[in-house]
């Protein structure tokens, strides 16, 4: 057997780099994708001097004490005029309008009568007040965003405003799903003696989703090796991962191994960890499309996804490695000997502000039951066999939508 660090390392070594695409910035595709190279602005900010308040532009010079001017007209934002402002007189101004040439203030209309053919000023104005200095936020190719960000709604803003209206993202990559079993029947369906409903296809395809990748398709296949192999062979021109479930053990009816096996270039390991202990992987076709053949039991399945799977998927979608958190166990339990451990468990914040371990109460690769309480994985080293009461654990929490 080998460990699970070494499995995930071989997988990531191989891991495709990732695909670059452009995006417009606007119309909402954008959120939420990871940036592939810098952005930097193609305009600068604020483009004119303008108004930051709704008021009146003058000379503060004209303006040192309480005093009534002339008012010239009004600018409003958007106004396209080149205007100045002659000394003894003032612009009626709206927020983000430009400034008159010349005026080098501006009073609130709150300091004022409101005045429109003359007003009263009620006091002095300072040289420089409520203006917007050309520049004076972002030049052009000042650095807006940087390679890695992920884009969220305030980002489009900065974007938008600085001219920019495309951008590269790392491209999500494109994921196929494949449950296999005759016993696998859909959600909802009657079941006959020895049939059980497919959790693993919905499972996975919801964490696909979760991990920011994007499902292609979701499938489920017979025991039929040529059936694997037919699939196999069409989905690997546009796919950019393949992860299939079932048939990768030592029975009889292992299709899923016997497909990959004349494939070429995929391994199987017996890896050193409880539960997900039967694993595949391999590079298919002339584009290298990885494959994940993980273990039937949706435990296995669900464990050996977050442990081998969303690596990569991450290392593929430009995203930085997730980090495990520490936690104390509140409750101790066995673990199988020899082998590492992906407990599945419930963390909290105690009233001290630590995380705390509560384990699921049975954590065979079968058991669904108490599955909704869980909400992360408890990683028990290979040569710990009984985890006690307030030991510390690396813990990965469990995906949930983005």
């Amino acid at each position: 057997m080998i460990s699970h660090d070494d499995h995930r390392a071989r997988i990531l070594a191989a891991a495709p780099a990732p695909r670059v695409e452009r995006l417009a910035v606007s119309g909402g595709s954008l959120l939420g994708r990871v940036l592939a190279a810098d952005v930097r602005s193609a305009v600068e900010l604020p483009a004119f001097t303008n108004s930051a308040m709704d008021g009146y532009a003058v000379h503060s010079a004209d303006v040192n004490e309480p005093c009534e001017l002339p008012v010239v007209g009004d600018i409003a934002a958007g106004d396209t005029r080149s205007l100045s402002c002659e000394p003894g007189s003032t612009w009626r101004i709206m927020t983000g309008a430009p400034m008159p040439e010349g005026a080098d203030a501006v009073v609130p209309v709150e300091l004022t009568d409101g005045g429109v053919e003359r007003v009263r000023f009620e006091a002095a104005a300072t040289p420089g007040n409520h203006i917007r200095h050309a520049c004076e936020d972002v030049r052009v190719g000042d650095l807006l965003l940087p390679r890695g960000t992920h884009v969220a709604p305030h980002h489009v803003a900065v974007l938008a405003s600085s001219g920019v209206t495309q951008v590269d993202v790392v491209a999500r990559p494109r994921v196929v799903v494949v449950s296999t079993g005759d016993e696998l029947r859909a959600a909802g369906s009657e079941l006959a003696h020895g049939q059980i409903h497919d959790s693993n296809g919905p499972m996975l395809a919801a964490l696909v989703e979760a991990a920011g990748a994007q499902l292609v398709e979701q499938a489920h296949l017979p025991d039929d090796a040529r059936a694997v192999s037919d699939l196999l062979e069409r989905v690997v021109e546009s796919a950019d991962v393949v992860i299939t479930t079932g048939g990768v053990s030592a029975g009889a009816f292992d299709v899923v191994k016997e497909a990959l096996i004349e494939a070429g270039d995929v391994t199987f390991d017996k890896v050193a960890m409880q539960p997900g202990k039967p694993q595949g992987f391999g590079l298919l076709g002339e584009r290298r499309v990885p494959v994940f053949t993980l273990p039937g039991n949706p435990m296995s399945t669900l464990v050996s996804f977050h442990v081998f799977v969303l690596p990569t998927l991450d290392a593929m979608g430009g995203r930085p490695p997730r980090e495990c958190e520490r936690a104390v166990v509140e409750r101790g339990w066995t673990s199988p000997p020899g082998r590492a451990q992906f407990a599945r468990v419930a963390v909290r914040r105690d009233d001290s502000g630590r995380l705390v371990i509560h384990p699921n109460s049975r954590q065979g690769s079968h058991h669904l039951g108490e599955l909704a309480e869980a909400n992360a994985l408890a990683l028990v080293p290979a040569d710990v066999d009984v985890v006690q009461a307030d030991d510390e654990l690396d813990i990965q929490m469990l995906l949930t939508k983005e």
